[in-house]
């Protein structure tokens, strides 16, 4: 599976990846390599997914409607007005990033003016 998922990557590289890579004492690359069910388990993640749920566009569709700021900006509870989802399972997503974070920033100014 890992060289699976090494030569998976390695297509879309111009240079070795392999040669960028740590390995350890016995020449075996330092790589980990977890399937989203591995995920699920050892760290309690529903269905394994880094995301916390499904990915969405991150842009509302035409027919959407947003009324308040935390719909317009992606960091909407579903059934709370006053909780925001400020993580990776924003629908723009940002675990990394940040964005998700910013988005409830902006959506948190919003509604207090």
């Amino acid at each position: 599976m890992t060289a699976a998922a090494l030569a998976g990557l390695q297509r879309h590289l111009a240079e070795p990846l392999a040669d960028c890579l740590a390995r350890d004492e016995t020449g075996l690359l330092c790589v980990d390599v977890a399937t989203p069910l591995d995920l699920e388990k050892s760290l309690n993640m529903p269905g394994g997914n880094i995301f916390h749920g499904d990915l969405s566009w991150p842009f509302l569709d035409d027919d959407e409607e947003a009324f308040a700021p935390a719909q317009q900006q992606g960091v909407a509870v579903e059934g709370s007005s006053r909780i925001l989802l400020a993580g990776a399972g924003s629908r723009r997503g940002g675990g990394v990033s940040g964005l998700g974070g910013a988005a409830a920033v902006a959506a948190l100014k919003a509604m207090v003016e």
